[in-house]
């Protein structure tokens, strides 16, 4: 251990030193518990930014403090490589996207080991190789043998120009990303998965996990597969023998329906229309609603209400009304049948579009009072109708209305409805999911490709297991329009018919990246298994995860596909339970300034580190200029630290400049995990100059600490000093152990402040320190340097060897210090001793002590015993907690 703290010497030792002793490489144990930390796998886009070094020093911290409490800590890592940006890279620089993949890959390892993150890296997978997407295809052939994989048209984003197809991201804005070109829909055969069949499921087994998860995704995913408990009725189309399909939720609102309303993607609405003159005008219409989906992110959830009559009728099949049939945009396939009924008195939305069309809206449910009858009218007679409604009334109540039916309450009759239309005839009751089949085909290069053979004779024909894995190319027209990039490799689409032996054509989509990310963490458990995807005895001992870590925004598709995957391969037979993961935290985004230059609408960012910034006695920017040429630019808002804002920070910088602890300290001391972080790089220089003050402790105290003794002395030995230390020491134990449990690491870092400051106040020195002061400074730096360990391994392993300890913080029988719970609880007071009036002395005693206790100890005191001797004590005044008083003559 030197006298100064030199972090880049002190990190590089450590680094290497774990490295050699392969201190973070775990197998299974019997004799010890398991403990699973985990971050959600990075994508390999060419460099770690600060909201990486976040959400990776969370787990690290967390992995940290389990190995001290003595589990056996699985913490990997990986990449998630397969995915669209590798492939953009090679159409615009020309690049092949397994060498650009890779070159990212080892250059964020690089990153990584550099912060120090305890990664078994042995176990280190990436979803590009064939050895891991070998098992992506055989989970689909697996999937497909049971009905779980299918093949339909479905529209994707089509570039007419480039003929080429598009994610939603290349065509956001409704353009193509390369050309501009305005995106229309084009229907092709995907593939598809049935994760609908596991709706109920992932619904139910939600109540496994609700105690570890936030509610705040829990209720993202329950809207996410909308659940929706109704019926389904048919209304006929007047002067034909054809029916629409609705569904609706509220049954018992069915006087109310003034029209049908149909999505424009609706499957009849062709053949409802063909002989009609007014199939122009409704054929414009929605094709201006499909234009406008193009554009969309999130079709119908915010546009304007807009429609079209397309002059059929409909007849109500309860009351035998005859109400027109519309086509509006704010209807959906995507949810029930695309048909709903239009009952604006009881639905917002339908309210909104009445309104729009002047639409009747008619009331057929109203208010009920304390006693279960509607206030102020008798429900057989109804409601006045000519009072207008200025809003719909969407609660349940008593029909009203509604023939024979009016006067009974929503709940039941909607029971009775569903079964009068059950019995007659023309409906039925039915639960359905906005939770839609999962789309997984990509008609892109880099990805899994799918392992099935087109064959003239036999069909579609999977490739047989042993045949697996179904290897990508080498190389590919990147450049071809109108079709996938594997279009382009004969070697690679023409094959046999594993049935037949013809010539056939492999399919040459690839899978969507999401598969590769909804079973890695069991993957992890035994990585380079050849025979199967994992050994279930490993994936038992491990499995599931104890804690998940990573953002909110993979809330509903990321998390609930992998919920989706693990129960698939519960059901056969791979796994025996059914959640992935225990515990989830979703940790709060890196947040930093953003500089750019505004040009024709479009906006040229600038990294930081680029730009010369004058601040004021606020921190607030007053000036901002390029630093190459000096121009200006303008000073945009903290976003989010990405490659298109150009605002990330690269955590090299950062090392090479305060070194690995101090930035990891201050990633997770500068707010609360959950909540954003605005970066400030000024905030690590406080992290680095705690360090150093930690660190000239340890230097000044290592060899008292050294022979210190090592269990502690008879109570009354300590002086007041040291008891207060050590009350200190305790309290901090006790503080940062129950905010580590929870996760609260900034209160844990400022617990570590607090003692750090409480032996600054220590007056005792190395030199003259009692066995009792010795043993008091022992256990105060070795409990700090032990709880700093999770958020400054580095400097914290050097101290701990300072101090005489060897092989290392993780060997041997070192453990987490535990408080004691008397010396934490009571904190001592100083208490003043007047004599006649006049402030002599002070002592130190606990909230809770006995007027007795006080008066002797007062009595007892050395200031005090000078000041009394030779006079007589009359009386001792004891004020509890605040005062002594003596009185002597």
């Amino acid at each position: 251990m030197d006298e100064k703290y030199f972090p880049e010497k002190i990190e590089e030792k450590w680094q290497k030193s774990w490295a050699e002793r392969g201190v973070f490489e775990v197998e299974r144990d019997a004799e010890r518990p398991h403990y699973y930390c985990l971050e959600m796998l990075p994508y390999p886009s060419g460099f770690l930014h600060m909201g990486h070094v976040r959400n990776y020093s969370i787990g690290d911290a967390l992995s940290w403090y389990k190995r001290l409490q003595g589990f056996n800590v699985l913490h990997p890592i990986g990449w998630d490589s397969f995915g669209q940006p590798a492939e953009q890279a090679a159409i615009k620089r020309g690049v092949n996207p397994r060498a650009w993949t890779e070159d990212n890959i080892n250059h964020m390892r690089g990153q990584l080991q550099r912060l120090g993150i305890s990664y078994d890296w042995r176990r280190e997978i990436a979803a590009h190789t064939p050895e891991y997407y070998r098992w992506d295809q055989w989970f689909f052939l697996k999937m497909y043998e049971r009905g779980l994989i299918y093949r339909r048209m479905s529209p994707v984003n089509w570039c007419p120009k480039e003929q080429t197809v598009l994610s939603n991201e290349q065509s956001s804005g409704g353009v193509c990303w390369r050309c501009e070109t305005p995106v229309v829909k084009k229907d092709l055969e995907q593939w598809f998965v049935r994760i609908t069949d596991y709706a109920e499921q992932l619904l139910d087994d939600m109540k496994e996990i609700e105690q570890g998860w936030p509610e705040r995704v829990l209720t993202m995913q329950r809207n996410w597969i909308g659940k929706s408990v109704g019926a389904y009725l048919d209304f006929c189309i007047k002067d034909t023998d054809k029916k629409v399909r609705v569904f609706t939720t509220r049954i018992d609102t069915i006087y109310g329906a003034n029209a049908i309303v149909l999505a424009a993607e609706h499957p009849h609405l062709s053949e409802l229309m063909k002989d009609s003159a007014l199939k122009p005008d409704v054929d414009a219409f929605i094709a201006g609603v499909r234009e406008a989906r193009n554009r969309a992110t999130e079709p119908g959830a915010d546009e304007e209400k807009e429609g079209i009559n397309t002059g059929l009728q409909a007849v109500n099949p309860f009351s035998g009304e005859v109400v027109p049939v519309w086509v509006g945009n704010y209807v959906l396939t995507e949810y029930g049948t695309g048909a709903v009924m239009s009952v604006p008195a009881h639905d917002e939305r339908d309210f909104e579009f009445a309104q729009k069309y002047t639409l009747p809206v008619r009331q057929v449910i109203a208010p009920v009072t304390h006693d279960a009858e509607p206030s102020g009218f008798d429900p057989k007679l109804g409601v006045d109708q000519s009072i207008e409604m200025k809003e719909a009334f969407t609660d349940y109540g008593v029909l009203v209305n509604s023939g024979e039916w009016s006067g009974k309450l929503s709940d039941a009759a909607m029971k009775e409805m569903a079964g009068f239309a059950h019995e007659k005839g023309f409906g039925e009751m039915a639960v359905t999911y906005r939770l839609r089949d999962w789309g997984i085909s990509r008609q892109r290069f880099w990805g899994a490709p799918i392992p099935m053979i087109h064959c003239p004779s036999c069909g579609i024909v999977p490739v047989p297991e042993k045949d697996l894995p179904v290897e990508l190319p080498t190389h590919a027209d990147f450049t071809a329009t109108g079709q996938s990039p594997l279009e382009t490799v004969p070697e690679f689409v023409n094959t046999n018919c594993p049935k037949c032996g013809a010539h056939a054509r492999r399919d040459t989509d690839t899978m969507d990246t999401f598969v590769d990310s909804s079973w890695y963490y069991f993957r992890y458990c035994d990585p380079h298994n050849q025979d199967a995807p994992f050994d279930k005895e490993k994936v038992e001992y491990w499995a599931p995860v104890d804690q998940y870590i990573g953002g909110v925004e993979h809330a509903v598709m990321h998390l609930l596909y992998t919920r989706f995957w693990t129960k698939f391969m519960r059901d056969i037979g791979l796994i025996s339970f059914s959640e992935p993961v225990k515990n989830l935290m979703t940790q709060g985004m890196v947040v930093a300034e953003t500089f750019y230059r505004e040009e024709g609408g479009a906006k040229t960012y600038f990294n930081p580190a680029e730009v010369d910034v004058v601040r004021d006695d606020k921190g607030r920017i007053t000036s901002a200029r390029l630093i190459k040429d000096g121009q200006a630019v303008v000073v945009g808002p903290f976003e989010k630290m990405s490659k298109s804002a150009n605002n990330g920070v690269d955590p090299n910088e950062m090392i090479s400049a305060y070194g690995a602890d101090a930035v990891r300290m201050f990633i997770l001391f500068a707010a609360p995990v959950e909540n954003d972080l605005r970066w400030q790089e000024a905030g690590i220089d406080g992290a680095l100059r705690f360090l150093r003050r930690v660190y000239t402790f340890a230097w000044r105290w290592r060899d008292a600490v050294k022979s210190a003794p090592q269990v502690a002395p008879d109570a009354s030995t300590f002086s007041a000093g040291a008891r207060a230390l050590r009350h200190e020491t305790h309290r901090a134990i006790e503080r940062v152990t129950r905010d580590l449990e929870a996760l609260h690491f900034n209160t844990c870092i400022a617990a570590l402040m607090e003692l750090s400051n409480a032996f600054g106040q220590f007056a005792a020195t190395p030199e003259s320190a009692s066995d009792a002061d010795r043993f008091a400074a022992r256990e105060a730096l070795e409990a700090l340097v032990l709880m700093l360990t999770p958020f400054a391994p580095h400097i914290s392993e050097e101290m701990w060897e300072g101090f005489g300890h060897e092989g290392g913080i993780l060997a041997g029988e070192v453990r987490w210090p535990v408080a004691d719970e008397e010396l934490a609880r009571k904190e001592e007071l100083e208490i003043p001793v007047q004599i006649n009036g006049k402030l002599r002395a002070r002592i130190r005693a606990t909230p809770d002590a006995s007027e007795e206790h006080l008066r002797e100890t007062a009595l007892a005191d050395e200031k005090v015993r000078a000041w009394t001797e030779g006079s007589q004590v009359v009386k001792v005044i004891v004020v509890p907690q605040r005062l002594v008083n003596i009185v002597v003559r």
